[in-house]
């Protein structure tokens, strides 16, 4: 199946969805219900043909060839150069014994539109045919058998004179919309639900797929899709090893770092410096000459920048230089299968070495009734899979008092815990440091002072004579 020959949808994503693209002079169904984006999907597939040098025919029964062409156009898809076959119904609506008609007798019957479309056919040579819609023939033609008749016909003929068929069809739950599943070699339904734009193939006969709801948005550049994440399909080798904080504390606590390709979660509550603490690491890879990229839900760029560079971090050298990518992510603007896409094209173009997700709770926003833990880790996995370092930030509930990792079960994804924590001593409020797991090696079981300064954030001595540091009120021990 992986030696077909396969021919472009038009949309990168829905490629990556069928393994390659369309298998060509065969027929395609694309199903949704009102306003779901049918047409804007089989105006990319027109526009590829034009792309391609080809011709391409439009049979609209829906909409006028005026329409089809202007609604394109809103979506900066100039179809000027696809020939169009125009059944749709026409202006002058008659009075004819008392009965409303749209369309004449002769257009609704087998031999008048079948004879059109092999005219059409004949005419412009398309190796791409849009059929719309299948669900205006067939409320045209209320005989089953007539209908099948015609439809197998239209089928038959487009596809064994080298074009590739596409049909747009309405949602609807009737015989024979459900018998158009037999003869159509690949279906694509498009939903729209609550949340987001979805697209799913049930069906794709002599071709693998990617199953499962993939995300797709439409925009004025019409439509957009975004394939649902399988880490497992990517890799890339890289050299392992251990990468330095750049604070002789932190590293000393870790045994000398983090791994390379490893996911870290560090948990603290609300100001506590979880973002400076993972900056650290993107500020040494710089050093390396690698690339590292946050992604925030929770802070501004701007704000960011200006705090860093209080601390003696140059996050501004950093990202004039290209080492560095701050993104702000608004999370209800944003999928799953879309933010995936995001981080996915800027670890394979650029090579990122880091990524630092700001944090987990603004993510679990963007996900919102998906499976978080499920998108979180595919994301995890990929990253891993690439060789890349994540640090995950997590926001804890509670400022002192009950120590908590995450609320919502996601230490399972980390190799590594770091916590950072506020303690109350002699009225005065301080921060510590600690290492709760490391998967691949040893590391340090105290907990030490951990300050954020004007030169930078330092980890002091231990707090051995502490004791309930964890509970955020600690006693001295003797």
């Amino acid at each position: 199946m992986n030696d077909i020959d396969k021919i472009s949808t038009g949309l990168e994503g829905l490629d990556e969805i069928l393994q390659g693209g369309l298998i060509p002079r065969k027929a395609y169904l694309v199903q949704g219900g009102p306003g779901s984006g049918k047409s804007t999907l089989g105006f990319h597939f027109l526009r590829q043909a034009i792309d391609n040098g080809e011709n391409a025919l439009c049979v609209t029964m829906v909409e006028s060839k005026d329409s089809i062409y202007q609604n394109a156009s809103r979506f900066g898809i100039d179809l000027s150069e696809v020939a169009a076959l125009d059944l749709s119904p026409q202006d002058d609506v008659t009075e004819n014994s008392g009965q409303y008609n749209v369309f004449s007798s002769a257009e609704v019957e087998q031999g008048p539109i079948m004879e059109s479309v092999i005219q059409a056919v004949e005419k412009h040579s398309p190796s791409r045919v849009l059929f719309d819609s299948f669900t205006m023939l067939r409320l045209l033609n209320q005989d089953p058998y007539q209908m099948r008749k015609l439809t197998l016909s239209l089928v038959n003929y487009i596809t064994k004179h080298d074009a590739t068929l596409m049909m747009t069809s309405e949602s609807l739950t009737m015989t024979s919309e459900d018998d158009a599943a037999y003869w159509v070699d690949c279906i694509i339904e498009l939903e729209n639900d609550a949340d987001w734009r979805n697209l799913k193939v049930p069906k794709f006969r002599g071709s693998d797929y990617l199953s499962g709801n993939h995300a797709f948005k439409i925009t004025g550049n019409g439509i957009t899709v975004f394939p649902r994440l399988r880490p497992n399909n990517y890799n890339r080798k890289f050299t392992k090893g251990t990468i330095s904080s750049g604070i002789n504390g932190v590293d000393k606590m870790l045994n000398g770092g983090i791994e390379k390709g490893t996911t870290s979660l560090i948990i603290g509550p609300t100001g506590v410096g979880k973002t400076n603490l993972g900056l650290q690491f993107a500020k040494e890879a710089a050093l390396r000459n690698e690339r590292s990229a946050v992604y925030t839900f929770e802070e501004s760029k701007e704000l960011i920048v200006r705090r860093s560079e209080n601390i003696n971090t140059p996050i501004n050298d950093m990202i004039d230089a290209g080492y560095l990518n701050i993104v702000p992510v608004e999370p209800l603007s944003y999928s799953p299968d879309e933010f995936a896409k995001i981080v996915r094209r800027d670890v394979e173009e650029n090579d990122t070495q880091i990524v630092v997700i700001d944090a987990i709770g603004g993510y679990r926003m963007a996900v919102r009734g998906e499976d978080m833990l499920e998108r979180l880790h595919s994301l995890t996995v990929y990253l891993q899979n690439m060789g890349v370092t994540t640090f995950l930030l997590n926001e804890t509930k509670n400022v002192t008092g009950q120590f908590t990792t995450t609320n919502m079960n996601a230490s399972y994804l980390a190799d590594n815990i770091i916590f950072l924590r506020y303690l109350e001593v002699s009225g005065q409020i301080q921060k510590a440091i600690g290492i709760l797991k490391k998967r691949l090696s040893g590391f340090e079981k105290s907990i030490r002072e951990f300050e954020i300064t004007s030169e930078g954030v330092k980890v002091g001595q231990t707090l051995d004579k502490m004791r309930g540091i964890l509970s955020g009120v600690p006693e001295v021990g003797t």
